[in-house]
């Protein structure tokens, strides 16, 4: 449904995104994460037609976004960071203008506007004038006209900003009943609502995609899946360097907080993390290394890894880009 091919956008001689490529079936559902300044709006913009691109391809339904503009935009739906809205205008008057530009015949556009308006719980706003609604109620006039039209395919950027968490949770049951019916890419910094929400992860790092997979296989592949925190007696450094050098062992950090479960740091106590290689379990291992090398073991337990873990660990490097760059992909997307 979807299929975005070697694409690049370079402003200057600074590149906001690099070879970026992915694809998402007819009917999935793909997150698309990414620190701030990866390239995840600039990538949205350029799906949308609101942005083109320098190099590359990206097909919709079939149809290319650069040379059948017109035909992708009347097969998406398209929620940008900033609801695109009209203050003075009542929510059903604004679905029905945004219903009628879109090309739904004037027939049908009562029962499509009452549908977005049902699934995204405004009945009781909908003669509501939009400059007197919450921001949360904002919001989701945003995904109602991104929905309106009914679009094989939707793009949504950060779709639960200024929520609160029952809304959150109304959301992303929205966005999950809308897969299998419509192909969907949404981008969000809260990592576990990819988990609960999509089928797939793409995580854009400096321009370019570093991982395109399941969140569940991206966990086991890049983390092992599985490790340990620990709580010794004796220098963390030290525990480190002893801990690196056992079989299994693919990473050793210290946590960064006061202790684990929230307990009080102890005196001469290091808290550490161990991760596992893929496939390994070095826990008697690590136990007997550490007896060995004289260290006292007060805790050990298993932890499973997270998608936060996966993010960290494919972000991590120095971002390079100017700033600049982000500001001009804002204003450039704000003249579209």
């Amino acid at each position: 449904m979807i299929e975005v091919e070697h694409l690049s956008k370079i402003y200057g001689s600074t590149p906001a995104i690099t070879d970026v490529t992915f694809s998402v079936e007819p009917g999935e559902i793909l997150g698309l994460l990414g620190p701030n300044g990866a390239g995840k709006t600039t990538t949205m913009r350029i799906l949308a037609g609101y942005l083109p691109a320098t190099n590359g391809n990206a097909r919709i339904a079939g149809y290319d976004v650069h040379e059948n503009s017109l035909a992708v935009r009347q097969r998406i739906g398209y929620l940008p960071e900033t609801p695109p809205l009209y203050p003075d205008m009542t929510v059903e008057g604004f679905l029905h203008f945004v219903a009628r530009i879109k090309g739904v015949p004037a027939g049908d556009r009562p029962n499509k506007v009452t549908a977005a308006i049902e699934r995204c719980n405004l009945e009781d706003k909908r003669r509501v004038i939009i400059r007197k609604l919450s921001k949360g109620y904002r919001q989701r006039v945003g995904i109602a006209q991104a929905i309106v039209h009914d679009p094989p395919a939707i793009i949504l950027d950060e779709p639960t900003v200024g929520l609160d968490p029952r809304q959150i949770i109304e959301v992303r049951n929205l966005i999950k009943s809308l897969a299998g019916t419509h192909t969907i890419i949404l981008s969000t910094h809260i990592l576990p609502e990819v988990s609960m929400t999509c089928s797939r992860v793409a995580i854009i790092n400096r321009g370019k995609v570093v991982a395109t997979n399941t969140p569940e296989n991206l966990m086991t592949q890049l983390t092992g899946g599985s490790g340990y925190e620990l709580e010794i007696e004796g220098e963390a450094a030290l525990a480190k360097q002893v801990l690196q050098n056992v079989a299994g062992v693919s990473l050793v950090e210290s946590i960064p907080t006061a202790g684990m479960h929230g307990h009080q740091p102890q005196t001469n106590r290091a808290y550490l993390r161990v991760i596992s290689q893929p496939g390994k379990e070095p826990g008697k291992d690590i136990v007997t290394t550490l007896v060995r090398a004289g260290f006292g073991l007060h805790e050990l337990r298993r932890v499973n890894a997270t998608l936060e873990d996966v993010f960290l660990q494919l972000t991590t490097e120095e971002k390079n880009f100017d700033p600049e760059v982000d500001l001009a992909a804002d204003n450039e997307g704000e003249a579209a």
